[in-house]
């Protein structure tokens, strides 16, 4: 037992040395496959449940019988001015390694995936903290106005058409994204790992055998979920076939909350000046404020956690009934 377990070690050891200096803080549990994750399935976003609640999208885990899906849904921060960097898996030795997600000040790396949402692979633009208090991007996050005030309009154009469900960094058909300077720098900041209802989150999705991707090869019925460990009734969502969601994600004034848009949903690492015409990042994406008074957001980095003031909402405008877009 014990050579086993010294076994065990060596090769996450081993593995550790092949990633990224800037990537090793990431790493919570080693688990290493031999065999790559499925494609992200596509799913539309459940509506946000009530103020407050941070959006961690959805992901493969690995278990006994293989690869299994943990649905996306809305969890609340640990402390106030936290956010999720998602995990992520990467090639490295040989062997595909899951590397964790946690709650810190800035969004850290994740492996260039496009989880969605406003995870489009670098940074975070769905939402952001403001005095206190987390605030919204309706472009790309589906909330109801009439529950939720703190929001925005931060609407991120992408030209490039090219589809990417990839679910991991490295290899053969993996992104080939590495850290920039900013995410570096938030892999050094302290962090605190997923609470104990995502943790709940994902032991339930293991138990569920209609989650395991030799079951619903790749398309879940609980693909994404309103709040951690539900996973039947209200606010439950199952995958889509990809390709056959109608819609755009050049508009701001669509409801429109895309899992899959073109090339993710980048935001540049200067942050759009409110009120500004759209300009290029080099990133083949033009960012937009559509804020009529709205402070110009905190400019470190991409991770855009200061948005424009919040927009407190007077005539109802609900939107629980979000539409497609095209991935």
């Amino acid at each position: 037992m014990r050579t086993v377990k010294t076994f065990r070690l060596l090769l996450v050891a081993l593995t550790m040395m092949a990633v990224p200096a800037a990537s090793q803080a990431q790493i919570a549990v080693g688990v290493s496959v031999r065999i790559g994750p499925p494609a992200l399935p596509v799913y539309v976003q459940p509506v946000c449940p009530a103020p407050g609640y941070i959006w961690a999208p959805g992901y493969w885990a690995y278990g006994d019988d293989g690869y299994y899906w943990v649905p996306g849904t809305w969890v609340m921060a640990p402390a106030v001015g936290m956010l999720w960097t998602p995990g992520y898996w990467g090639w490295g030795g040989g062997i595909y390694l899951w590397h964790g997600g946690y709650w810190g000040p800035h969004v850290g790396f994740y492996g260039g995936i496009n989880y969605g949402f406003g995870y489009g692979g670098v940074g975070f633009v769905g939402g952001a903290w403001n005095g206190g208090v987390y605030s919204y991007n309706r472009t790309v996050t589906n909330v109801n106005v009439t529950v939720i005030h703190n929001t925005y309009n931060q609407t991120v154009i992408n030209n490039n058409t090219t589809v990417n469900r990839t679910s991991f960094n490295g290899g053969t058909g993996g992104t080939t994204a590495q850290p920039t300077a900013a995410e570096q720098a938030a892999a050094k900041e302290q962090h605190v790992q997923a609470t104990t209802a995502q943790t709940e989150h994902e032991h339930i999705a293991s138990t569920n055998r209609a989650q395991l991707a030799s079951v619903n090869h790749g398309r879940p019925t609980v693909a994404a979920s309103a709040k951690p460990g539900v996973f039947s009734g209200k606010g439950v969502v199952a995958a889509r076939q990809p390709g056959n969601r109608p819609g755009n994600n050049t508009a701001s004034t669509n409801n429109n909350r895309s899992d899959r848009p073109p090339n993710g949903m980048k935001q540049s690492t200067a942050s759009a000046k409110p009120n500004a015409a759209s300009s290029g990042n080099g990133n083949g994406t033009k960012t937009k404020q559509n804020s009529s008074h709205a402070n110009t957001p905190n400019s470190a980095g991409s991770h855009a956690n200061r948005p424009p003031a919040p927009q407190h909402q007077n005539a109802p405008h609900p939107n629980t009934k979000p539409e497609h877009n095209k991935p």
